[in-house]
């Protein structure tokens, strides 16, 4: 039974047991009977309200429902992008890892070649103090020979010379001529192919005394350690030789010199230098051909 139902009863109730009395009037009952009309329609109202009301609560539950769904798919998608962006952090932090170790390894191996070379350039310093000590000993020497065979000496750098057959007239017109260094340097040129070696040491040291910025400065110093190598005069030679590596770094005789400085070296009995500067000049040099015949003689030394 609805409330209304219950409403309707209990009015013609209270009507009937008003007339059964005779204590109510007919007016008396139709205004409560209008009374209980207005109760009814508020009562539908209400109903309709609560039916209203019924539907808008399911669609708020839906829409929550919705929202809750649309919420959990935002908190696992950051879920997900959080644990992604974990992962990358993680291999980012993994290669920074290697990478700093790469930078070690390096930097360890730098270092240790920086001392390697520092190492040879010490080597290569006492080696050629040796050599200028062992060329002092042999020009004292040669003086006390000189001195006991009477040979008269032109000056702290004069050595034994060689005896050469050599042209009068062109010795004087090397001597006395003010040629340009062009002409100075093809004509101690002509005179070093010829065998005329002392002629071709002056020619040369003249064009690096007078011409030292010359383009021909550093062939003629290397041109006059081929002299002292060809007179067999390998420390001398060794000597000359290393003027070239450090007076024209830059110029093209420097592999020439350092592998004439190793089979100088060679021919002094001492290995262990010529491997030394053959292998500098291989590392330094790798694309001349000097450095393809250090190679070859490096194999016969092992």
């Amino acid at each position: 039974m609805t409330l209304m139902s219950a409403m309707k009863t209990i009015v013609l109730f209270i009507a009937c047991l008003a007339i059964l009395c005779g204590c109510a009037m007919q007016q008396d009952v139709i205004a409560l009977y209008d009374r209980t009309t207005v109760l009814e329609q508020h009562c539908e109202n209400l109903q309709q309200g609560n039916v209203k009301l019924e539907k808008d609560s399911t669609q708020l539950k839906s829409l929550m429902q919705e929202c809750i769904k649309k919420q959990e798919v935002k908190e696992h998608y950051h879920r997900t992008r959080s644990a992604d962006m974990h992962v990358m952090l993680d291999g980012l932090r993994e290669q920074i890892r290697i990478l700093n170790g790469k930078l070690e390894e390096t930097e360890y191996l730098l270092k240790r070649k920086i001392a390697a070379f520092e190492d040879m350039g010490a080597k290569r310093k006492n080696i050629l103090d040796k050599v200028e000590e062992r060329s002092a000993l042999n020009y004292d020497c040669i003086v006390n020979i000189q001195q006991y065979l009477n040979l008269e000496s032109s000056g702290p750098d004069s050595k034994i010379k060689a005896v050469v057959k050599t042209d009068p007239l062109r010795q004087s017109t090397l001597a006395d001529s003010g040629g340009s260094e062009d002409e100075v340097y093809a004509s101690a040129k002509q005179a070093f192919d010829q065998g005329d070696l002392e002629a071709a040491r002056e020619e040369f040291q003249r064009i690096i005394k007078q011409y030292p910025k010359s383009r021909h400065a550093d062939n003629a110093q290397f041109w006059i350690g081929e002299i002292y190598y060809r007179e067999k005069w390998y420390e001398k030679a060794i000597l000359e030789y290393q003027k070239v590596i450090e007076k024209y770094p830059k110029g093209n005789k420097v592999p020439a010199s350092l592998l004439k400085q190793g089979f100088a070296f060679l021919n002094l009995g001492e290995k262990a230098n010529a491997r030394l500067i053959l292998n500098e000049l291989v590392a330094k040099h790798p694309k001349s051909n000097e450095a393809k015949i250090a190679k070859q003689k490096l194999k016969r030394l092992k």
